[in-house]
Parts: C-alpha cells; sequence; structure tokens
C-alpha cells in the first residue's frame, strides 16, 4: 500500500480566536481532533503537526502526532499552509529519505471532520485519477454581487426570472477541512490545487471552521451531542449495577477541615435526582472508597446508596460483590478519577471517568464524562443512561 502522509500547520497566533488551536473543545485541545480523525484513517500511514508553538508542539504528541518546529520565517500571519507543508516535506526527505506518493493538508480548525472523510478524500482521488482533492459541501444558494454602478447583479442565477433553489445546477462550497496531492505534482507546483483537481462531496452537517467565537460554540454543541451517542451505545446492555468511587466523582477532590479535625466536602445537588431515577430503574448501585470517612457515608445516607469504605482492594472486594447479587461485571459500569480505580475500571463492562480523571486512568476508561468530580459528573453519567433507555 502507498504511503500517505498528513500535515497538519498549527500556529501560536491567532486573532480571530485567541490560542484556538490548543482552546479545549468538548474535552480536547482543538488541534487533537484532526489528530484522531488522521490517526484513524485507514489510508493514512503517518501524521505531523507543524508548528511554532511549544504548548501546540506538546499537545500533538500527547495526542499520538510527530511534532514539527516549523522556522519563524513561515510562521506568521502571512505564512500560507503549502510553505509549512512543503517545509515538512523537505525536512523529513533531508533525514530520513523520506517521500510519500500522497501528502494530505488537514486544517485543524474543522474539528467535525471525520476519519471517513479523509479516507473518501483519497478514495476520490485515486478513482478520479486526479492529482490533487478537496472536500466540499453541496451548495444550493443564490449568490449576488455589485455591478460597476453598485447595483445587484445574480452571479449564479438571473435575479428576477430565477430558478428554484434546489433547481439549481450544483455548485460546491470549499469548507476548509483538507486537501490531498499526488506530492511529486505538489511539490513542483507549490500550490494544493495542482494538475487535474477533483472534488469529495461530503455532509453539509460537517462543513464548519473555527475564525470566530460563535463558531466555537457551535461545534461544541454538535460534538457534545455526537459524544453522547457514542457515549450511550458504549454502556452494557442490559445494565445491572453501577459502581462509584466517592472522591473525585462526587467531590471535586477537595476536603475542608475544621479546626477540631471534622472535614467536609462539596457535593452537586443535581446528582440526587439523577440517582433516584436510576434506583427506580432497578440498577443495582453501590459507593466503593478507598477512604473511611463519616461524610461519605451521611452522603450515601443521604442519596439511599449502599456504602462500603475502607477498601483497598476494590477489584476483589467488587468480585465477592458481583458474586453475592448475582450481577455480571460485563453488565456494570464503574466510575473513577484516580489510579486506584484502574482495577475496577478494567474489571467491568464500561469504565467511566470524570473529565479532569487522572490521566492513567483516562487511558483505561471506555467513557469520558464532560464534567469535572463535584460538578454534576454523577448526574451526567445517571442522564447518558436514562437517554440510552428512553431511545431503546
Amino acid at each position: 500500500m502507498s504511503s500517505c502522509l498528513a500535515i497538519i500547520p498549527a500556529r501560536g497566533g491567532s486573532k480571530g480566536v485567541p490560542r484556538k488551536n490548543v482552546r479545549p473543545l468538548a474535552g480536547l485541545p482543538l488541534v487533537a481532533h484532526a489528530i484522531r480523525a488522521a490517526l484513524a484513517a485507514d489510508h493514512i500511514s503517518r501524521v505531523v503537526v507543524s508548528s511554532d508553538d511549544e504548548e501546540i508542539l506538546a499537545v500533538a504528541e500527547q495526542y499520538g502526532a510527530e511534532a514539527m518546529r516549523r522556522p519563524t520565517d513561515i510562521s506568521g500571519d502571512d505564512a500560507t499552509s503549502e510553505s509549512a507543508v512543503l517545509h515538512c516535506l523537505q525536512t523529513l526527505k533531508e533525514r530520513e529519505q523520506y517521500e510519500p506518493e500522497l501528502t494530505m493538508l488537514i486544517q485543524c480548525t474543522s474539528p467535525l471532520t471525520s476519519r471517513e472523510d479523509l479516507d473518501g478524500l483519497i478514495e476520490t482521488l485515486r478513482a478520479e485519477k486526479a492529482d490533487s482533492a478537496f472536500i466540499a459541501v453541496p451548495f444550493y444558494h443564490f449568490l449576488w454581487s455589485r455591478d460597476a454602478d453598485g447595483k445587484a447583479q445574480g452571479i449564479n442565477h438571473e435575479g428576477v426570472k430565477r430558478k428554484r433553489r434546489q433547481d439549481l445546477e450544483p455548485a460546491y462550497l470549499e469548507n476548509g477541512a483538507a486537501y490531498v496531492m499526488r506530492t511529486e505534482a505538489f511539490v513542483a507546483s507549490g500550490e494544493r490545487f495542482c494538475g487535474n483537481v477533483a472534488i469529495h462531496v461530503v455532509d453539509p452537517s460537517r462543513a464548519l471552521e473555527i475564525d470566530d467565537p460563535i463558531d466555537v460554540v457551535k461545534a461544541e454543541a454538535v460534538l457534545s451531542q455526537q459524544q453522547r451517542r457514542l457515549s450511550a451505545d458504549l454502556l452494557p446492555s442490559p445494565l445491572q449495577a453501577v459502581v462509584f468511587d466517592f472522591d473525585g466523582v462526587f467531590t471535586d477532590n477537595r476536603v475542608v477541615v475544621t479546626d477540631d479535625g471534622h472535614e467536609a466536602v462539596h457535593c452537586h445537588r443535581g446528582d440526587g435526582m439523577g440517582l433516584e431515577r436510576l434506583r427506580n430503574s432497578g440498577v443495582e448501585l453501590l459507593i466503593l472508597s478507598k477512604e473511611r470517612n463519616p461524610v461519605v457515608t451521611r452522603r450515601a445516607e443521604k442519596l439511599k446508596l449502599e456504602c462500603q469504605q475502607a477498601t483497598d482492594d476494590k477489584v476483589s472486594f467488587l468480585k465477592r460483590w458481583f458474586a453475592d447479587k448475582g450481577i455480571s461485571p460485563e453488565a456494570t459500569v464503574y466510575v473513577g478519577n484516580d489510579i486506584n480505580d484502574i482495577g475496577p475500571l478494567q474489571l467491568v463492562g464500561c469504565g467511566v471517568v470524570v473529565a479532569d480523571a487522572h490521566e492513567d486512568a483516562r487511558a483505561c476508561a471506555q467513557i469520558v464524562l464532560s464534567k469535572n468530580g463535584g460538578y454534576g459528573a454523577v448526574r451526567e453519567l445517571c442522564d447518558l443512561i436514562a437517554s440510552r433507555t428512553s431511545d431503546a
């Protein structure tokens, strides 16, 4: 199989949305969405992020891409994406004698781009025997311009007598998400649109580019909805039990200690309603904590939850609890936040962690919630389970 190098240019400077390339979006830095799509694509063999910014380069490596420092003279506001791609290709050729057959330019400002879009782009280039191809969406709108006297005139229609919108000749809007080129043709021309150009058409719902703050809001809404659907699909069916760690899940992991030694924690009131709905559905619920603390007991009593504290070996306890209750581990969800939760997360059918969980715990989880511990994470999971039940 021939090679395709994906290059993601990501400068540190941004005027419309400051620091947008590392700005969190649905729980991930913006650039990480492009990295994940590229790494998941079947036809992409290598992924490199080109940047002048230390934080972006660190994020690139964190999410599995190679990081390549871009020279200052091609990192300013007037620098083109082509210059970054050419620099990357030249550097890899000099260092490794690496010359991919295809080069893909992926813009990290299009976070809705999927692995299917990227694979489809390459397949379109090959099927049409093109030298370059780009992603676009169907465009069925009326365009106007002004003539020399400032009067309006139709561009793709005749102003007075015009066709219905659905009867217009097909047009395509370049959405800026990704471009693929045969490397030899691209290097020779220095332009992403080189030789014979093909269009790969994708669904208009993914035509979103982050240029302004409102674009961040739109993308967040779409991505959150997508993640919610995907997360619900990961839940066991049927679901028999949900087991919760306490500190860092029900709480924000902080503790208030008074001068007489009493402790207090911060919890989220919304958790109670979600747990009540979950309990009424017949699901077994358990708090399993390493610590022994009266505040855990009081909170469990308030929420009417079974509680087991002072448990160093959570896995052994859970195996006994499953056997006593006649519950299958595969039909169980465990919710944690730290490294002592790794064993239980791996034991059950679906491991879940809160948004601010330790990264080692995150790596073992199937679902990462969008809420931090103590800030509605428990309620988020309860609502996610309820949504799966209502959709069934």
